[in-house]
């Protein structure tokens, strides 16, 4: 059975691909929850959060649309964090602090809508700017998406090997300011409950979840994005 995370990518993709055009009535949650072979409830959290999206438009006994005109919405770009510190002037280096196979805790495998058991590649890297800390990564990543043999993540961050190799077909992201536990200020060489702020996103293929990754950034980080 799919969840509502691979549905949801599904219809993003039936959109962008222009199967579904702008302005396109889409088939009724009950057809796709048959085509999909789960519960309508699974549909309607899908479409859902795609029509909180701005991605379409639903209405009461009139069904629901494609957008013509989608929703305006601020483009965030998955950063290879090398080319950040590159262009910041500065030398980008990283250290692979851990690197194992693991089940990922029940409300991350609950998030990427992974049954239980299922494990997953699970990374600590420290991201160095000029020798500096600058970014801890930690990240749960899906290995069925990788190559045989994996590639080398001591060599080449999961970061960059991942935006250079897997193309995704949708994600979420959040940004929040949380203090610093005792693992991340140890990492990042600051004190406990220290101000960071924190970058958690999550992508998809059309058929499976690619990574669930969490970025706490040094104090000092900014964001700068388009609207």
């Amino acid at each position: 059975m799919k969840g509502w995370e691979n549905i949801r990518a599904e219809v993003l993709r039936r959109i962008r691909a222009r199967d579904w055009q702008p302005g396109a009535l889409i088939p009724t949650e009950e057809d796709l929850a048959v085509e999909f072979g789960v519960a309508r409830a699974t549909v309607n959290r899908a479409l859902r959060e795609l029509a909180n999206a701005g991605v379409l438009e639903r209405r009461r006994k009139a069904g629901t649309r494609v957008a013509a005109l989608p929703i305006r919405k601020a483009t965030l770009d998955i950063p290879v964090i090398r080319q950040e510190i590159e262009a910041r002037g500065q030398t980008h280096g990283f250290q692979v602090l851990k690197q194992t196979f693991m089940e990922p805790p029940v409300p991350i495998a609950s998030r990427l809508g992974l049954p239980p058991g299922f494990k997953l590649l699970y990374l600590e890297t420290l991201h160095l700017a000029d020798g500096k800390p600058f970014a801890f990564e930690t990240r749960w990543l899906n290995s069925e998406i990788l190559p045989r043999p994996m590639p080398d993540f001591q060599s080449l961050s999961a970061n960059e090997w991942l935006v250079a190799h897997v193309a995704y077909v949708t994600g979420d992201i959040a940004f929040t300011a949380e203090g610093a536990g005792p693992r991340e200020a140890a990492v990042l060489g600051v004190a406990p409950g220290t101000a960071l702020l924190v970058t958690e996103r999550m992508t998809w293929t059309a058929d499976s979840p690619i990574t669930f990754v969490r970025l706490a950034h040094a104090p000092g980080y900014r964001v700068q994005t388009l609207v």
